[in-house]
């Protein structure tokens, strides 16, 4: 009986300990990059905004990606604009396209892609595909997707949702940008 009871509680011990290892990994991956000791996500990286809050952006062209959104390859959002830019190595964007922000918000930073899901139900109850996770804000994980039927309408205000919407071909395009621990920068 003793024998029963001793593997029993060293069960126990090793699943709290991989739960403790496992949200602490999720704790410090959804971290914002100004509380991060990680050299992944430097603050000399972080975004800046013009006098009048948005992102500054080079003049003459209001598609071009915000100055200041860092450099290399990475996926730019930008809140106000509600635009998404895939910018490659040589910071040239592939491909920009809007989209409809969720009811809680990203606050902006660097960020690295955390998880990935090909189809999964929505918070509020919309079958969506290629799932993006990046950050966590209020309790509420924050990530792109597309509704599976194309819809893109503005969220319930009264849910807490962090589903960022997009058009399919939009959403095809971003799962195949934006692997697991690519660069996501969100700009006011």
């Amino acid at each position: 009986m003793a024998r029963s009871s001793s593997g029993f509680v060293a069960g126990l011990t090793a699943a709290a300990v991989a739960a403790v290892c496992f949200l602490a990994y999720q704790a410090s991956a959804n971290a914002p990059a100004h509380l991060s000791a990680d050299p992944r996500t430097p603050n000399s990286s972080a975004p800046s905004v013009s006098p009048s809050g948005g992102p500054k952006k080079p003049a003459g062209n209001p598609l071009a990606v915000p100055a200041e959104s860092g450099t290399g390859e990475r996926v730019v959002y930008a809140l106000a604009d509600r635009r998404v830019w895939l910018v490659d190595a040589k910071n040239k964007a592939t491909r920009t396209f809007t989209v409809m922000p969720s009811t809680v918000h990203p606050v902006p930073g660097a960020y690295r892609v955390t998880s990935r899901s090909g189809s999964v139900r929505g918070s509020d109850g919309v079958q969506i595909e290629h799932v993006v996770r990046f950050a966590t804000t209020q309790d509420v994980a924050i990530g792109f997707s597309a509704a599976v039927d194309g819809s893109t309408p503005a969220p319930d205000a009264s849910k807490k949702t962090g589903g960022i919407r997009m058009k399919r071909a939009d959403g095809d395009a971003l799962w195949t940008f934006a692997v697991i621990g690519a660069k996501v920068v969100v700009v006011a």
